[in-house]
């Protein structure tokens, strides 16, 4: 099994339109919280999610949620180096 790879030990707001988009899950992608093609060498998948109206949003950055794409504060009880 592959594991994820935190981005971030806090979570991406942000105000989104309207549309689709794809949430990074591998924690690899350079366009973070978002996909851009870098899980192709593991075993996870970006989450789809979608707005229908423009919205702002906590997306998770740590990896840990267990809400995809969205923060559930699962960065709280990380270790810090």
């Amino acid at each position: 099994m592959t594991n994820s790879v935190s981005s971030s030990q806090s979570p991406c707001v942000m105000e989104l339109k309207a549309g689709t988009y794809y949430w990074c899950s591998c924690g690899k992608s350079a366009n973070q919280p978002f996909c851009d093609g870098s899980h192709k060498d593991t075993e996870l998948t970006p989450v789809s999610f979608e707005l229908t109206e423009k919205a702002q949003v906590s997306l998770c950055g740590c990896k840990y949620t267990k809400k995809a794409p969205y923060c559930d504060g699962s960065h709280n009880n990380l270790a810090m180096p």
